[in-house]
């Protein structure tokens, strides 16, 4: 009789969850059809030409496909065993950045070794969700312990601190997706982080929208209804209480000096443009505006592959890259838009799904990690093609022009499919 581990672990190829990979391969290829078109050239016309963006764009998918299927056929323990040395190597790499980095708009965030050049931060989310997994995996760890949970916050921290030095303000605020982890792995107040972010922000645009002393008479009013509903329930924790409104004045007492102060020229002009206080279509808020034109002129179904005139004639900067989201729109209209969406949050729902099923905490960790990691990217990439969030300079997963980006997601993605097709492994 056949041992049933031995079977499993012949097998582990054939319990791959395919449906993650073909959902991966539409993306990649979607991505690379988008990139062609954005980069289109009438002297260089085949897809296959290296010498062009989209054919580069395939040798990145070739190497990442090669890399991706090399994670397959690795032990799955050797992850959890070497997380943190991995941590540590990539933590190497954003340091060596900041002494030999290149400069890149404005960010200096990328390595380069003769004609190839990557971004460390891209590897730096993978480390870290592998090294945060890897400390919650062990026995004597819990989130409900102070220790541990500050611990936790160190592995998230440091990476952001060494991003954030890079002037890369846009891979540092991915970051902030661990805190789906943390919730999920039932960290204390790791939901009251999650409302005082959400209440944070919209503070921060009531006040630039309002002007601070409205905002002190909205929170005042606010303080006092709150204390009558105390007063008649006692329902609620008074200095509990007194310490959200006083966190809440003291932060809209500090927006003005943030705003002007600690954020850049071009970061305040692109806020205040996303926000209607200033109207910019030739300066900062190009961009942005020459997008929603291109995304709006592909009505319901699109002017049709190759078609784009926003995007044949370049009226977008970086539609290859950041703004990749737009050449869909213009040429697939919003039956393609909407198809992309779907096919992300099928993606999403997915990884969720599988996390969910997995036996070890390493496993389960991880897949909350990439799921959180690739849903702050997508919401924040389109947010930002559409209007709807300030242009901070990320890509679209899978979709974006970009080895670094490419590499990065693909084995990120991987590793976590093969901890899946190990689950039964797994006493």
């Amino acid at each position: 009789m056949i041992d049933e581990n031995e079977y499993y672990r012949n097998k582990i190829i054939g319990r791959i969850d395919w449906v993650t990979l073909l959902i991966y391969m539409a993306l990649v290829l979607i991505g690379w059809f988008s990139i062609f078109s954005a980069k289109y050239d009438e002297l260089h016309p085949s897809i296959f030409d290296f010498s062009k963006e989209y054919g580069k764009q395939l040798v990145w998918i070739g190497v990442a496909l090669f890399f991706g299927f090399i994670v397959l056929l690795i032990d799955a323990k050797f992850f959890n065993a070497f997380s943190l040395w991995i941590y540590i190597v990539v933590l190497a790499t954003l340091f060596l950045v900041l002494v030999y980095g290149k400069a890149t708009k404005g960010a200096t965030s990328w390595i380069e070794f003769g004609p190839v050049k990557f971004q460390p931060s891209e590897f730096a989310k993978m480390a870290t969700a592998l090294a945060l997994a890897g400390y919650l995996d062990r026995i004597d760890v819990s989130l409900s312990k102070p220790k541990d949970r500050l611990i936790s916050c160190a592995f998230i921290l440091i990476p952001i601190a060494l991003v954030l030095l890079q002037n890369d303000t846009g891979s540092a605020i991915v970051f902030v997706s661990f805190i789906f982890v943390f919730y999920r792995e039932g960290m204390p107040g790791a939901g009251a982080l999650m409302l005082i972010g959400v209440a944070a922000i919209l503070l921060f645009v009531l006040t630039l929208l309002l002007g601070q002393k409205t905002v002190f008479i909205i929170l005042a009013v606010l303080f006092v209804l709150t204390l009558a509903f105390w007063l008649l329930t006692k329902k609620r924790n008074f200095i509990t209480m007194v310490a959200v409104f006083v966190f809440m004045f003291g932060f809209v007492f500090s927006v003005d000096y943030a705003f002007n102060k600690v954020l850049q020229e071009h970061q305040r002009s692109r806020i205040e443009i996303l926000l209607g206080l200033k109207d910019d279509p030739k300066g900062d808020g190009y961009n942005v505006y020459q997008s929603k034109i291109a995304i709006g002129s592909g009505g319901l179904t699109g002017k049709g592959f190759l078609q784009g005139t926003q995007t044949k004639y370049d009226f977008v900067p970086e539609q290859h890259t950041d703004f990749i989201f737009c050449t869909i729109g213009e040429e697939a209209g919003f039956v393609g838009t909407s198809a992309v969406v779907l096919l992300y949050v099928a993606l999403l729902v997915r990884l969720v799904y599988l996390a969910e099923r997995q036996r070890s905490t390493f496993s389960r960790v991880y897949g909350y990690s990439v799921a959180g990691i690739i849903f702050m990217h997508f919401a924040i990439n389109i947010g930002m093609t559409i209007g709807l969030m300030p242009v901070i300079g990320i890509p679209l997963p899978f979709l974006s022009y970009g080895g670094s980006s490419m590499l990065a997601f693909t084995i990120m993605l991987a590793i976590f499919v093969k901890q899946d097709a190990n689950r039964l492994n797994v006493l």
